[in-house]
């Protein structure tokens, strides 16, 4: 806002706000609300400008809890905004910027509004702002709900206005005000199952309209549409018309210009910062519908949609008519969903799509430029220091998802890539995406995480031409486990040697030893799932193998490992013998040579068999606990121009948020 802060301050002393909020009933016939919302200012979008208006509107929204009983001002302007909207589908058609205008200046008021009046009251007290509105003067209208008939009203905006220049900014206001409405389960520790939004969103009239809601969400991230030059916002007349009158005899008074994202910003910063604000609003708020934890006896219609919608050029006919299904370009959301993975929200979308929709599942899988979507996903895991854990865990997971599937475990190992530079410490001018998917995974196995060994188990029967790199580091994987289980070994010893058979108080080094045996275990099966299914492609791995062969030894009669250690054990000493019989000094290439043709050789019947390594993602019990406060965590954390103050925030820690 800049130099335009000090007049946002002064907002508490504006004449027209303080006859919107004081004692007296306006009647909605009456000429100050033309006037009204016919200011030219557009929201923020950056945190701090987003403040500075949070901070002017508060006292002004207080006075008007205080007083809206008594004058139904909140319903009028309410009812304000309700009649612009009726000619918005032809203002956009004709190019008619004046309802439009009107229309969003109206509606940007009424969410600053609601955004403080839902932190200081209950669902209920807040249904009662909106049915005070039959006490003012010159009211004409029904009995109807007017909260439900603002949230349909909200929804019908989305799905049936277009998307345009002139519309943007109305758009990513009515996403933004729903996001505001659901704003309740920000301050609240529980999950909220029920309420009157839930009822009428869930229930209500907005049911029909429930996947034409989803497919424009999923438009708007697909198209990720630059906001608007606010040229395009609002253009004076230059006949002096009604619209610039209008402007011209109040932007003075009431609030300076200032645009989304644009040219009222501090040059250029929140445009680079988050170029996209439309695109993330509606992303977040599908997120957050996808969400809503399911009824006592009706299934999440959002959910449903999202399960089940298809490609648009899938002409087969379904089976079972499916509720809310419809169709999409698949092409076009795969394409916005890889160029957008390093926003969290945009992986919870993808987690979202390959866990729950499967038609999606199935193209993403059959597509022949993986890369593109696996290699943001690998960078996120990479630089794990810069994300937040619950985006690396997303990650992980959709490797796991994708990981089930054997055509994809082979076919990453046929895509080659060039000169990774994210990639810092070595330098790979040339490796498959299989190779570096490994290379990744294992760098994050440092952690122990069980889903990235259950990623690699599952890849592990199509290991294909492991490049050198990628067979050392299963090998030093398995190196450092050996050194824990090793070292905990030793403190157990040396703790029961210091108490002098007294081992009452003796830590409890059994339990530690169990978790990492087991890890070395799973280690162990996954080298020897390669062996047993790929030998013969991946003679780097029998080099790191043999290179560090007396690692091994110790496990050999180990009870826990000693029938998984016999294949390993014939590999070693099958490739040992034919070394040792192809002479001594052998260089590097050399010993490739002899791996090469003794893997050829190697009698399959040799090596036991065992059971496919084979791990599926399955959610946990009550997923909600987990994924309704990280969604919301996202809104606190990227909605546009919206800003909560930390304090009250009850959903989630705000170290986590």
């Amino acid at each position: 806002m800049g130099a335009n802060t000090s007049q946002v301050s002064d907002l508490s002393d504006n004449p027209s706000l303080k006859a919107l909020v004081g004692t007296e009933s306006i009647s909605e016939n009456d000429p100050f609300w033309n006037q009204l919302i016919s200011f030219t200012f557009i929201s923020p979008t950056s945190s701090g400008d987003s403040k500075l208006l949070e901070e002017a509107v508060i006292p002004l929204a207080k006075t008007l809890i205080e007083n809206n009983p008594r004058t139904g001002n909140f319903g009028a302007l309410v009812r304000i905004f309700l009649g612009r909207t009726k000619e918005l589908k032809i203002s956009t058609e004709c190019q008619d910027q004046l309802f439009i205008w009107q229309a969003h200046n109206a509606l940007f008021m009424i969410r600053c509004l609601l955004k403080v009046f839902i932190r200081e009251m209950s669902e209920e007290e807040l249904h009662l702002q909106f049915s005070y509105q039959e006490r003012a003067p010159g009211f004409c209208g029904g009995s109807e709900d007017l909260l439900e008939e603002l949230l349909s009203n909200l929804v019908h905006l989305i799905v049936e206005v277009p998307l345009l220049d002139i519309t943007y900014s109305i758009l990513f206001e009515a996403v933004t005000t729903l996001l505001v409405f659901f704003s309740y389960q920000l301050f609240h520790k529980d999950i909220l199952r029920d309420g009157i939004i839930y009822q009428h969103i869930m229930k209500g009239r907005c049911l029909c309209l429930t996947s034409r809601l989803v497919k424009t969400l999923l438009y708007n991230f697909i198209r990720q549409e630059k906001c608007p030059p606010a040229t395009h916002i609002f253009e004076p007349k230059a006949e002096g018309g009604l619209l610039y009158g209008l402007a011209s005899g109040v932007a003075s008074g009431l609030w300076s210009v200032f645009t989304l994202g644009g040219a009222g910003s501090k040059a250029g910063i929140d445009q680079e910062h988050n170029p996209l604000p439309l695109s993330n609003q509606s992303l977040l708020l599908l997120l957050v519908l996808a969400n809503l934890t399911d009824g006592p006896d009706w299934p999440n219609p959002y959910r449903q949609a999202i399960t089940c919608f298809r490609n648009t050029q899938d002409t087969s006919s379904l089976p079972v008519e499916q509720p809310h299904t419809f169709q999409i370009n698949f092409n076009s959301l795969y394409t916005a969903l890889c160029e957008q993975q390093r926003s969290d929200q945009a992986t919870l979308l993808l987690y979202t799509l390959l866990h729950q929709n499967a038609n999606m599942r199935t193209y993403m899988l059959s597509r022949t430029d993986m890369d593109n979507l696996v290699l943001p996903i690998l960078e996120i895991l990479y630089h794990v220091e810069e994300r937040n854990s619950h985006h690396v865990y997303m990650a992980l997971i959709i490797l796991l998802i994708l990981t089930e599937d054997d055509a994809f475990n082979r076919s990453i190992h046929e895509v080659i890539l060039k000169n990774i530079s994210w990639y810092t410490e070595r330098s790979l001018t040339e490796i498959s995406l299989g190779s570096l998917l490994i290379l990744v995974v294992i760098h994050h196995c440092c952690y122990l995480h069980t889903n990235c060994l259950a990623a690699l188990a599952n890849m592990s029967a199509q290991f294909r031409c492991l490049h050198q790199y990628a067979a050392q580091r299963i090998i030093s994987l398995f190196a450092l486990l050996s050194k824990k289980h090793n070292k905990v070994l030793e403190q157990a010893t040396q703790s029961l040697r210091g108490r002098q058979g007294d081992n009452t108080a003796l830590p409890d080094y059994a339990q530690d030893l169990n978790v990492i045996e087991e890890v070395i275990r799973m280690m162990l099966e996954i080298i020897n799932s390669c062996l047993c299914n790929s030998l013969h492609h991946n003679p780097n791995l029998v080099y790191a193998l043999l290179y560090k062969r007396e690692l091994f030894e110790q496990f050999r009669t180990h009870p826990s490992f000693q029938d998984i250690m016999q294949n390993l054990d014939t590999v070693i000493g099958f490739f040992s013998q034919r070394l040792e019989q192809a002479g001594s000094d052998l260089s590097v290439e050399r010993v490739q040579e002899v791996i090469m043709k003794g893997a050829q050789a190697l009698p399959k019947d040799r090596l036991k068999k065992f059971p496919e390594l084979k791990f599926k993602y399955v959610e946990e019990d009550q997923p909600e606990d987990f994924f309704i406060p990280y969604v919301w965590s996202l809104v606190f954390n990227s909605g546009v121009g919206l800003h909560w103050s930390p304090h009250g925030i009850e959903l989630f820690s705000m170290d986590s948020g």
